[in-house]
């Protein structure tokens, strides 16, 4: 049987957005996590740039890459070796690119955060 995070990947991905179904799939695997993920998502919160992909929480930005991000929650409070452990922001991340909902900027983060 695959992980609880690719079984409600699959589910998206069939889909192609976040259905009833699959957005109680993920709170059940991510609880309150998943629930913020899905909020920054339809909020439009997920933003591509040139370097680095970001969530915009209600006080700071995060920098996503792959599994791992800059929030406090990733890095004092998930076991890197689960997978369904995951930040809302990187899970807001895998369920906008499946979905086709991330903000593509053509520019670089970098130049963008030195603005901010």
């Amino acid at each position: 049987m695959s992980d609880p995070v690719t079984a409600w990947r699959d589910d998206l991905a069939s889909a192609g957005a976040i259905t009833g179904p699959v957005a109680e799939r993920i709170i059940e695997v991510h609880g309150d996590r998943g629930v913020r993920a899905i909020e920054a998502v339809t909020e439009g919160r997920v933003k591509r740039y040139r370097d680095f992909t970001v969530v915009v929480g209600h006080d700071e930005e995060y920098v996503v890459e792959g599994r791992g991000c800059t929030c406090k929650d990733s890095e004092y409070n998930l076991d890197p070796d689960d997978p369904a452990e995951r930040c809302w922001h990187a899970l807001a991340v895998l369920i906008a690119e499946a979905t086709g909902r991330v903000d593509e900027h053509d520019m670089w983060y970098s130049e963008v955060r030195s603005f901010l």
